[in-house]
């Protein structure tokens, strides 16, 4: 016990020097305190990237998946995220031009200097702050398990104190503290997640041998759709779609876009991005599976804590804390970057609609901010949901806003009118389908969420004026085509059904998809150099 308490004290004590460090160097300045001064490195904006996108959801919520569905959840995470960083240069460049030019803060910023309407730019703010809450209590949910397991205190015990230590250092460390730590979190985090499958597989007589043992008394963890039959092809296709279109509207990584150095750091980012998919989503899905060795018929909320089971079987007192603190690393790395940014959000963009434009003081967006924990940990304690399905609500609500950002960056001229329709379709139907009012048809409900945002944005646009397509050239026609192409190959449905050949451990199909995320780095290595940033016109 004492081991375990003096392992985790350091590391929360680490983490606070570090934001208090990065606190003493900053002003007071909004682009100072909220984006680092626009000034982030490569390695510094790779890792806060990284980091802020890979939650308790990566671990936890990752390794519950694992544990239910098995393989069939790998390259839903590590290619269809790994799909995601095409983003970080198809809209991020622009995003980071439009930025710099107009001295944008918050994501609503952006879409007010688009379209130049504040109804639109208040209704974009709101939702990404409603649509965060559930993605926030992600993080106290699992720090509550992890602090549970190791100290066997009450859940909400551990949740409440993962809460404070994050608001201590945010509040006062802004983005600059925010990147450094979550550098030194994400570094934790793979560092020990590998140990932590070291170890397991060691435990069950190494890799080849536990994988062996596990194929041969569980198959269908090794096949699609899965030991439950949940990824059919249809929310197989939609997961993949819905990581596109989401991941680059989560507010904590659109507002990284603003604070890259050059434009240079973007694209090295996403150039980087589907390799550390591949590895860090590998991480917590196999230990997830191997977790039926000993752990068998976990099922729902259950499941998600295998993780800390496995490290309380194998790991002893000192190597399991370290491992289950990559656990906390994950989910502090993400929490802290969306408080700070809903912080933004709301003393820029929602305040100054009741105060005649004045923008909120500090302490009432520190009081805000620690309104908003509070509400994540509210829900972190009384929902009986899983992570994964906190989060899909989450995800599903912000893939709305993208027709939104997508077409007000390339269309010629992009009309309130449109956007304002494709939210409110996009996130009623998010919200009927949360409610389970409607049906799916065996597809992912993002699917509909999506098309209905995508086509209402059009068709609106179209009867309100001319569409204003961008002029199409052949080299970016052919990219497109390219990158579709990769898209279409993953939804491999003719090697459903069947686990088989096996490659170290895995079957072809599993390792199939590391080869189309290293075809896709491939496309978009060719795609930065043969394609620098346009010139972004006035909006």
């Amino acid at each position: 016990m004492y081991t375990r308490a003096a392992v985790l004290a350091v590391y929360f004590i680490a983490v606070l020097a570090l934001g208090l460090l990065a606190r003493s160097r900053l002003k007071d300045s909004p682009s100072q305190y909220f984006l680092a001064g626009r000034g982030l490195s490569t390695f510094v904006l790779i890792g806060t990237m990284a980091a802020t996108n890979f939650s308790a959801f990566t671990v936890f919520g990752a390794s519950g998946a694992g544990y239910r569905d098995g393989l069939a959840f790998f390259p839903i995470m590590a290619f269809g995220t790994g799909f995601m960083a095409l983003t970080f240069w198809l809209l991020g460049r622009r995003i980071w031009e439009l930025g710099r030019k107009h001295q944008l803060i918050t994501p609503a910023e952006l879409v007010g200097a688009i379209y130049h309407n504040r109804a639109l730019s208040a209704l974009f703010a709101l939702v990404m702050v409603v649509f965060t809450i559930p993605y926030i209590a992600l993080q106290p949910l699992a720090g509550g398990k992890v602090l549970g397991q190791l100290f066997n205190i009450p859940p909400w015990t551990g949740a409440v104190l993962v809460t404070l230590i994050i608001l201590a250092y945010t509040l006062r460390g802004g983005l600059k503290a925010v990147a450094w730590t979550d550098v030194l979190q994400g570094l934790i985090m793979l560092v020990l997640m590998i140990v932590a499958l070291g170890m397991v597989t060691s435990h069950y007589g190494g890799w080849l041998e536990s994988f062996d043992r596990l194929r041969a008394s569980q198959p269908a963890l090794f096949s699609r759709p899965g030991p439950r039959g949940v990824y059919g092809p249809g929310v197989w296709f939609g997961f993949l779609l819905l990581w596109f279109f989401c991941d680059p509207m989560f507010p904590q990584l659109f507002q990284r876009f603003y604070s890259a150095r050059r434009q240079k750091s973007l694209a090295k980012t996403m150039l980087f991005y589907p390799l550390v998919c591949t590895v860090v989503f590998a991480l917590p899905i196999s230990l997830g599976m191997l977790g039926h060795f000993d752990f068998a018929h976990l099922t729902g909320r259950a499941a998600d804590n295998i993780v800390p089971l496995l490290m309380g079987k194998v790991g002893g007192d000192l190597m399991g804390t370290l491992v289950l603190a990559a656990g906390l690393a994950a989910l502090m790395s993400t929490m802290d970057s969306q408080l700070l940014t809903l912080s933004s959000i709301f003393s820029r963009d929602l305040v100054p609609l009741v105060t005649g434009g004045r923008p909120a003081g500090a302490l009432a967006s520190r009081v805000f901010v620690a309104a908003l924990a509070l509400a994540g940990l509210l829900v972190a304690i009384f929902s009986d949901a899983t992570i994964l399905s906190l989060g899909l609500t989450a995800f599903t609500g912000l893939a709305a806003l993208f027709p939104t950002v997508f077409f007000g960056l390339y269309l010629k001229n992009p009309r309130p009118a449109a956007a304002i329709a494709s939210i409110v379709v996009g996130e009623s139907l998010a919200v009927a389908y949360h409610l389970k009012w409607l049906p799916a048809f065996g597809f992912l409900p993002a699917v509909w969420v999506i098309a209905a945002a995508v086509v209402v944005y059009l068709l609106v646009h179209v009867l309100t004026g001319p569409l204003g397509l961008p002029a199409l050239q052949a080299r970016p026609l052919g990219f497109a085509v390219g990158f579709g192409l990769i898209f279409v190959a993953a939804q491999d449905f003719w090697r459903w059904g069947r686990v088989g050949d096996i490659v170290l451990g895995w079957p072809t199909w599993a390792w199939y998809f590391v080869g189309l995320s290293a075809l896709q780095t491939l496309l978009m290595l060719w795609w930065v150099r043969s394609d620098p940033a346009p010139a972004v016109s006035e909006p």
